[in-house]
């Protein structure tokens, strides 16, 4: 079987060339040719030889090479740890729905702390607590993403119904009272007014605002693509803002609730738009030079507002995962103090929130703990110093190939240095990252699965028609042994009723199954010679080579119920062109 090739599979596109390296070294890789072509035509055109002694060539590219790997290699260390990491948010918010959705009653009644509530009561209740599970990782991925506060399409309509502030009503509301999660996310351009009545409440129908959750206005839903969002577009399509018309929209957010909010809701997935300097990394330095000058040009009271302004905003700080499991674990703490839950399942909804809880701080430590930066800063320069010398040193034996040589060599090594840099930190939204959005969904319809189970009666499903328990050593349903109504028989046997029949019977099935799923040398034996009487004359060698090899333990084997054939066995002509086995 051919192995998948993942670079010649499908269609090149340009996010396939995106995702490659390509255009984050090809700058160096032609500087490094260009001083290849330089030392080729000084030495070969001039009198001048530019030529130093190569003693050190292979000593230095050995290390680097060594040094190179080292570094690629813990940096997919890191890519590996961060999607184990969120394997183990998939399985904590699994066993948390399940928890929640199955063990948690619905039915209550006045005693202790419990409050005797209604089916649907409890039915919204459970769900809410599954929602709030879904919250999480959708949170997670905007915390590591480096995107502060819950004002997300994905997010914001899941967490909308913790509280904001610290005192519960009657208690007048200040913006002293509001909790970090809102305090955090709050901004001068859409303040948030305490005075104003739930805007999500039922009874205030006389509200302004509109029944949906609002997005940005630069982001429209019909627009959202499938295959790729801005950043997969053509530097020039970004910078004039055309979209590719032929891509389909996907808008995983209208199946959310629908609520209403004082400020618009940015996007779910907001990557940064792919521009020029993206393909020609020399123009950066243009555009820090007109920024600089254009700072400079900016009034000073200007310059401390936005000072003042970014001050403002890294002076309150929520981590909003953590809020979530702060929910999950007041909503386990009043089922154990109610008596809704068995100390078993209240260790394992514990250890699942805890399990969240770790899984947090281990993604925290990856983003925040890069490789450090003089590590990196003198394998990048010890780097350009020998891709920089290497023409100077190969220039004598290789001549004009010189120059390919170089360019080959440069590409291979920043390649791989530029790889380890990429998926250092796998969390962002380059295409060699982990898709966090296609895990937080694949988590959302794993939740809504869960809460779609029904937790029928077994009995509703066991002795039906469809269950065949006893399968092989008896076919029949489990509904034709119940309507018997006598002690169970095997058909055909002259046991008697009973246990020892039952027994019997799945020994039974156990003899069957274990003699039918296994394949003898004598099958083997078989179907190769069935193969080998379509095949041509040319396969008799490899044939008599099976046979020698394998005579001994077919001898062993004579008496499993096969006939086995003669060792010499000649293959002739059949009477159809082909050929057929004979004995000699």
């Amino acid at each position: 079987m051919v192995a998948h090739n993942p670079l010649f599979s499908g269609r090149w596109t340009i996010k396939k060339f995106n995702a490659t390296v390509v255009n984050d070294i090809w700058p160096e890789v032609a500087f490094f040719s260009l001083v290849a072509a330089m030392v080729a035509l000084v030495s070969e055109k001039t009198s001048h030889q530019l030529v130093i002694p190569n003693q050190l060539l292979t000593v230095l590219g050995t290390v680097l090479g060594l040094v190179i790997s080292f570094r690629t290699s813990s940096a997919y260390e890191r890519y590996q740890e961060g999607r184990k990491m969120w394997t183990n948010i998939t399985i904590a918010s699994r066993n948390l729905a399940q928890m929640f959705w199955i063990h948690v009653p619905f039915e209550r009644d006045n005693k202790g702390e419990q409050k005797k509530i209604t089916a649907l009561e409890a039915v919204i209740e459970k769900k809410t607590m599954v929602n709030l599970v879904q919250a999480f990782p959708a949170a997670v991925k905007h915390f590591l993403r480096g995107e502060p506060g819950v004002y997300y399409q994905d997010l914001y309509p899941l967490v909308c119904i913790l509280p904001r502030y610290a005192n519960l009503p009657p208690a007048e509301h200040t913006e002293d009272d509001m909790l970090p999660l809102w305090r955090a996310c709050e901004d001068e351009d859409h303040p948030y007014d305490p005075k104003s009545r739930n805007i999500r409440s039922v009874t205030d129908s006389d509200h302004d605002h509109k029944a949906h959750t609002n997005s940005l206005p630069n982001h429209l839903r019909a627009e959202t693509l499938v295959e790729g969002t801005e950043s997969d577009k053509s530097w020039f399509r970004s910078m004039n803002g055309k979209r590719a018309s032929t891509r389909r929209t996907f808008d995983p957010e209208k199946v959310l609730p629908t609520v209403d909010t004082h400020r618009p809701l940015e996007p779910a997935r907001n990557p940064p738009e792919t521009t020029v300097y993206d393909y020609f990394p020399i123009f950066r330095l243009f555009r820090w030079l007109y920024r600089l000058i254009l700072r400079r040009a900016k009034p000073a009271h200007e310059i401390k507002r936005e000072k003042e302004k970014r001050r403002k905003r890294l002076a309150v700080e929520s981590n909003v995962p953590l809020e979530i499991c702060l929910a999950l674990s007041s909503y386990s703490a009043f089922l154990i103090r109610s008596g809704l839950l068995q100390p078993a399942l209240a260790t394992g909804v514990t250890n699942n929130i805890t399990m969240l809880q770790d899984t947090l701080s281990n993604l925290e430590r990856i983003r925040n703990t890069p490789l450090p930066f003089a590590y990196q800063a003198h394998l990048r320069m010890s780097l350009w110093l020998y891709l920089f010398f290497l023409p100077f040193q190969i220039w004598i034996n290789f001549k004009y190939l010189t120059i390919p040589g170089t360019a080959f060599a440069s590409f291979l090594l920043l390649g791989f240095l530029e790889i380890g840099q990429e998926i250092e930190n796998p969390f962002n939204y380059d295409l060699n990252d982990l898709d966090l959005d296609s895990f937080c969904l694949n988590i959302q319809r794993e939740l809504q699965q869960i809460t779609a189970h029904t937790s029928p009666d077994p009995h509703s499903y066991i002795f039906t028609g469809w269950n065949q328990p006893f399968a092989p050593a008896d076919r029949r349903t489990a509904e034709q042994m119940i309507a018997t109504g006598e002690e169970y028989v095997r058909p055909g046997s002259k046991d008697e009723p009973g246990m020892s029949s039952i027994r019997r019977t799945l020994v039974r099935s156990w003899r069957d199954i274990d003699h039918m799923t296994r394949r003898h040398d004598g099958v083997r034996m078989i179907i190769f010679l069935t193969k080998a009487w379509f095949h041509k004359a040319r396969y008799t060698t490899s044939y008599n080579r099976y046979c020698i090899h394998n005579s001994k333990h077919l001898n062993n084997h004579s008496n499993n119920g096969f006939t086995l054939l003669p060792i010499n066995v000649k293959l002739l002509r059949g009477p159809c062109g082909r050929a057929g086995p004979t004995h000699a």
